[in-house]
């Protein structure tokens, strides 16, 4: 191998090596972005430079996360008036707040006992399937945010030209007979 034959072959590994490095340079792993949404939520957004998206991502899991801490102090103090008047243990009393003003509990007990039962029944049901909708709404909003953060990175390098264009000409259309018609043509430049 001659001195100017191994030239052109540096010259040849050097030119590949920096296009290589041009095409990393502009490669935007949808991988990796599904990877740091999926180890802190925003984080993919982040990567993907989609700011904006972070306040909106956060007010959700606050909004969803507020609904799960409403939700499951209500089942929890439900539940327990519910069991503490099935088992009308005299040193737990916890339904007594939620007896109607002007009513008293033996007054309860002895007219509306079947409507407080189901009334306490009902609301304890209610609020446990909110707090477990919520969960499964915490679970999809994690979900989708990973999701968004693929989608992104796919389309990262994605661009259309502001210059599209739209025309119209008229054609002879030939497939059984021949017809005339109009060809519409959009042109990307």
């Amino acid at each position: 191998m001659n001195a100017k034959n191994t030239l052109l072959l540096i010259k040849a590994l050097f030119v590949s090596n920096i296009a290589f490095a041009q095409i990393n340079e502009n490669h935007h792993s949808p991988h990796k972005a599904s990877f740091y949404s999926a180890i802190l939520p925003g984080l993919g957004q982040t990567y993907n430079k989609k700011y904006w998206k972070l306040p909106i991502l956060y007010a959700g899991v606050g909004a969803l996360g507020y609904a799960i801490h409403f939700n499951t102090k209500y089942y929890k103090k439900y539940k327990s008036a519910y069991r503490d008047w099935i088992i009308n243990d005299p040193y737990s009393k916890s339904y007594l707040e939620f007896i109607p003003p002007n009513s008293t509990e033996e007054q309860i007990r002895r007219e509306h006992s079947t409507w407080f039962t189901n009334s306490l029944e009902s609301k304890k049901q209610y609020y446990r399937r909110y707090r477990e909708l919520s969960y499964i709404g915490m679970g999809a909003l994690y979900v989708l945010q990973i999701v968004d953060a693929a989608v992104d990175a796919h389309f990262y390098n994605f661009s259309v030209s502001d210059d599209l264009s739209l025309s119209i000409v008229p054609a002879v259309l030939e497939y059984d007979s021949s017809a005339i018609g109009l060809q519409l043509t959009f042109n990307i430049k």
